[in-house]
């Protein structure tokens, strides 16, 4: 089984900001209590390729995730896909940004997560909570990106 979650918020920060700030995967843990430690570990600036390892808490449980981006087009779209092996992953996920007028920024983020293993039995779950989590997700954003 899979499924997807999504949030959408609008930023008091123009697109071109918005974007800079999601682009650096290192900022995650500003917005994301469960992200313990994020890391760029290929060169050069953040486009397609560009890979990222995480250390994460989900259910008390700590694990390594790897995310590779798979689209990144300045500055509407971010693609990512994990390419780590863990029980739950994201299959793809990604940002969509729109300017909603002069300095302000619409932005959908989505994950859509997987079951391998016995993570086909704990997706649900998994999912369940990332839902209700959601909108307090993308107001995490907000807050982050409009402090920045």
């Amino acid at each position: 089984m899979a499924g997807q979650f999504e949030a959408t918020v609008e930023i008091d920060r123009s697109i071109e900001e918005v974007f800079a700030f999601l682009a650096d995967g290192e900022n995650d843990p500003k917005f994301s209590p469960r992200v313990l430690e994020m890391a760029k570990t290929t060169d050069g600036p953040t486009g397609v390729g560009t890979v990222y390892r995480s250390k994460v808490k989900d259910a008390g449980m700590t694990t390594g995730r790897e995310f590779r981006i798979s689209g990144f087009e300045a500055p509407r779209t971010i693609r990512w896909t994990e390419i780590s092996h863990n029980i739950v992953t994201a299959r793809e996920g990604g940002y969509d940004l729109e300017s909603v007028g002069p300095g302000r920024t619409r932005v959908r983020i989505f994950n859509e997560l997987e079951g391998h293993g016995i993570g086909k039995l704990l997706v649900g779950l998994a999912l369940s909570a990332a839902r209700k989590d959601a909108p307090a997700f993308g107001n995490r954003i907000k807050a982050a990106v409009e402090s920045s």
